[in-house]
């Protein structure tokens, strides 16, 4: 709270925070202020948005789902992750995460009365480590959380790590979570793979979802959950406690934007890959090491220079003062004990998914 004070007294240029400051498409927006004037403004469930999404199913993943019964439509990502984690866990429960992590899902497993057990990612290219992995289960595990594309590192995760988890996941009975709203922003040769769309994961696993990354509507939290069907009526049942019904305009537009065309997504991948390639080429010039590109989403999680003895957050309090920029320190991200020296202190998180003058105005401030 304290660097975010700081930042907004000096108006700093923010590649904090994972929202576009540039607009949302026209035509998701038109849609979105006719749904409005046609005063579709009442609490509403909109089936066609999970008739698109069973098309897009079987079209990406070779998916079977039923639109009916397999999906429900919540407001954003987060209500959907919390509705499942509400579904399925109990007190005492342990829920694998992936560390670093995004730092909601922690809150939502504690507030269920689960027990987050992190599994550490191995530096520097946050590769899953198979051995540390399995010896993270117990009796009590009951789901693991996979966000892919990764929030902050970037990291998409690979096939075959894909599938040590889900070997591993069939044979100690667990339910996946899986957060994929960067799952169309990915980069040179990554492909996002569903964890769903592999041997026997499909009955297994709840994959989360929303319009905000893809369509740069953030603030519309629209999101969704899709599961086997009894799952999915149970989320549907916390949903409709919790919030009763998605933003009914918002839905309308879902139906535009879901249907863009394959045109839409390629222009998409390309503006984020120019966006990605001048954060690095700027972090790089000033000394941060890089060790992988960001194979995916829309962040750089940077090492601080080795000729730098600041930590992370020190580090930020001194770019938000000196140059009006803010980041995210990455300490925020860790949540287990860092073997060794504390790696977990040398991350810097920045955001690219800024116009192209923002990005600019960061690169001359902090040059």
């Amino acid at each position: 709270m304290e660097r975010r004070l700081s930042a907004q007294r000096v108006g700093a240029v923010n590649l904090a925070e994972g929202f576009p400051d540039f607009p949302a498409p026209p035509h998701v927006k038109a849609a979105a202020v006719a749904a409005i004037a046609a005063d579709l403004n009442q609490y509403r469930h909109v089936q066609g948005i999970c008739d698109i999404l069973a098309n897009t199913m079987k079209r990406d993943h070779d998916l079977d789902v039923d639109p009916l019964t397999d999906f429900v439509i919540c407001c954003g990502q987060s209500e959907a992750f919390a509705a499942a984690i509400f579904a399925i866990i109990d007190q005492g429960d342990e829920v694998l995460i992936f560390d670093p992590a995004y730092e909601t899902y922690e809150t939502s497993i504690e507030l269920a009365r689960g027990v987050p057990v992190y599994v550490p990612l191995d530096p520097p290219s946050w590769t899953l480590n198979e051995e540390k992995f399995l010896k993270s289960f117990t009796s009590r595990t009951k789901a693991l959380v996979l966000n892919s594309p990764h929030n902050p590192t970037g990291k998409v995760f690979s096939k075959e790590e894909l599938l040590i988890i889900s070997q591993a996941c069939q044979k100690m009975d667990c339910f996946v979570i899986t957060d994929e709203v960067y799952e169309y922003i990915t980069y040179d040769a990554n492909k996002h793979i569903s964890l769903a769309s592999l041997p026997g994961m499909q009955e297994r696993t709840i994959i989360t979802s929303s319009l905000s990354k893809t369509y740069s509507v953030t603030g519309w939290r629209l999101g969704w959950a899709c599961a086997a069907a009894s799952i999915a009526s149970a989320i549907r049942n916390i949903h409709i406690k919790l919030t009763d019904s998605a933003p009914a305009p918002f839905q309308e537009a879902a139906l535009i934007a879901l249907t863009s065309t394959a045109d839409y997504y390629i222009s998409l991948r390309k503006d984020y890959e120019v966006k990605r390639d001048f954060i690095l080429l700027l972090l790089k010039d000033l000394g941060f090491k890089i060790s992988v590109k960001p194979q995916g989403s829309v962040f750089v999680f940077a090492e601080l220079p080795r000729s730098c003895q600041l930590s992370d957050v020190e580090f930020v309090t001194k770019l938000i003062n000196d140059a009006g920029v803010v980041a995210v320190p990455g300490r925020g991200f860790f949540h287990k004990t860092c073997d060794g020296e504390s790696y977990c202190h040398r991350y810097v998180r920045f955001a690219f998914c800024k116009g192209d003058d923002t990005l600019k105005a960061a690169a001359m401030k902090m040059r």
